[in-house]
C-alpha cells in the first residue's frame, strides 16, 4: 500500500519533465500545427460581434469559441490543399464528405444539411478588362465559395481568383449588431457580395452588348460572328453562375434558414438576385437575337453576293456569244465582207454590255 503513492509521484514527474522538455524543444523550433497554412487568408473569433485581437490559430480559436459565450469563429480559405482541409476537418468535426466537397471546385449553388453543419455553394464572376472583343476573349472569370456553417464556426472555402472575402470581413466587422447574430451572419455577407458582384459584372457585361448590337447595326457591319458567339458563351457560363442560385436562396428563406433576426436580410439578398437573374436572363435572349440578326445579314449579304456574281455573267456571256458567232468563220455570214464589221461588232457588244448593266443596276443586282 505505501508503493502506490510512490507511483504516483512518479509519474507526476515524468509528466512535469517531459512538459519541461516539450517546452524546451518548442522554443528551439516552431510547432507546425500552431503555424498558419498559406491557404489560410485571415482566421479570426467574433464575440457579441465584436473581434477579439490576434490571429490565433484555428484550432486555438475553435477552442476558444467553445468556451465562450456569444463566440463563433471565422475562418477564411483560399484554394487549400488536401492536407490543410483535413486538418480544418479534423479540428472542426467535419466529416469526410464534405471535406471532398470543399476541396473540389466548379460545384453548382446549393444548400446541404450534413448533421450539425450546413453547406451553402455559391458561384464567384469577375468581369475581366479588355481593350477590344476578340473570339478568344474571356469577359468573365468564374469561381466558386463554400460556406461552412456550425453551432460555433464558420468557414469559407474559395477557388479561383475572382470573388476575394477580405473587403466582405472589413464590411461585416464595422456592423456589429448584424455580425452578434452568429455564423449565419457571415453567411449572408457572402451571399450579399456575390449577388452585388453579379450586378456589377452585369452592368459591364450590358455595355458589351452595346458596342456588339452596335457593330452589327452599323453601315459597315464590322461585328464578326465569332466575336458575338464569345460573347455569348461568357454569358452562357455567366448564367449557369447566377441562375442556379434561386433555388438555394429560397432554401434560406424556409424555416430551417438563418436566424429570425437575420431573415429580412436573406430577403433583401433575394430580391436582388432576383434583378441579377432578370438581366443576365435578358441579355442571354438579346445575344441570340443578335446572332440571328448577324446570321441573316450573312446570308442576306452572300444573296446579294450570288446575284452580283450572276449580273457580271450574265453580261460577260453576251460577249462571249456575239464573239462565239462571228469566230465561226462560215463563208455566208452577214457583214463579214463589211469594212466597219469589226468595229460595229464592238460596238454590238458594248451596247448590250451597257443595256445588261443598266438593267441589273436598275433591278438593284449591281
Amino acid at each position: 500500500m505505501s508503493q502506490r503513492p510512490v507511483r504516483v509521484r512518479a509519474g507526476r514527474g515524468v509528466r512535469a519533465l517531459a512538459r519541461r522538455l516539450l517546452g524546451r524543444v518548442d522554443g528551439d523550433s516552431p510547432n507546425p500545427r500552431r503555424s498558419n497554412p498559406d491557404a489560410v487568408v485571415d482566421c479570426a473569433v467574433y464575440v457579441n460581434g465584436r473581434r477579439e485581437p490576434g490571429r490565433p490559430h484555428y484550432a486555438d480559436a475553435y477552442a476558444r469559441a467553445r468556451h465562450g459565450r456569444d463566440a463563433f469563429v471565422w475562418l477564411g480559405l483560399h484554394d487549400p490543399g488536401p492536407a490543410v482541409l483535413a486538418a480544418v476537418g479534423q479540428t472542426f468535426g467535419l466529416d469526410e464528405l464534405t471535406v471532398e466537397q470543399a476541396l473540389a471546385d466548379g460545384h453548382r449553388p446549393t444548400v446541404q444539411r450534413q448533421g450539425p453543419v450546413t453547406l451553402l455553394v455559391l458561384r464567384t464572376a469577375g468581369y475581366v478588362e479588355h481593350d477590344e472583343l476578340t473570339d478568344t476573349s474571356e469577359v468573365i472569370d468564374t469561381g466558386d465559395v463554400m460556406v461552412l456553417l456550425g453551432d460555433r464556426f464558420a468557414i469559407t472555402v474559395r477557388h479561383g481568383a475572382a470573388g476575394a472575402l477580405r473587403s466582405v470581413r472589413a464590411d461585416i466587422e464595422r456592423r456589429p449588431a448584424l455580425l452578434a447574430a452568429g455564423p449565419w451572419a457571415v453567411a449572408y455577407a457572402v451571399c450579399a457580395r456575390m449577388v452585388d458582384s453579379y450586378l456589377e459584372v452585369a452592368g459591364h457585361v450590358e455595355r458589351d452588348l452595346e458596342r456588339v448590337e452596335e457593330a452589327v447595326f452599323a453601315r459597315d457591319r464590322t461585328a464578326d460572328i465569332q466575336h458575338i458567339y464569345q460573347l455569348k458563351r461568357e454569358v452562357v457560363e455567366f448564367k449557369r453562375a447566377v441562375l442556379p442560385l434561386q433555388a438555394p436562396m429560397r432554401t434560406l428563406l424556409g424555416p430551417d434558414g438563418p436566424p429570425r433576426a437575420l431573415h429580412r436580410w436573406f430577403v433583401d439578398v433575394d430580391g436582388r438576385l432576383s434583378r441579377a437573374v432578370d438581366r443576365v436572363a435578358a441579355y442571354d435572349d438579346l445575344l441570340t437575337s443578335i446572332v440571328q440578326s448577324r446570321l441573316a445579314q450573312l446570308a442576306v449579304e452572300q444573296n446579294n453576293d450570288m446575284r452580283k456574281i450572276a449580273a457580271w455573267a450574265a453580261i460577260a456571256a453576251t460577249q462571249t456569244g456575239i464573239a462565239g458567232i462571228y469566230g465561226m468563220n462560215f463563208d455566208h455570214m452577214p457583214e463579214l465582207a463589211w469594212r466597219y464589221g469589226y468595229a460595229g461588232a464592238l460596238t454590238l457588244m458594248a451596247a448590250a454590255a451597257l443595256f445588261l448593266y443598266r438593267l441589273f443596276r436598275r433591278s438593284g443586282w449591281l
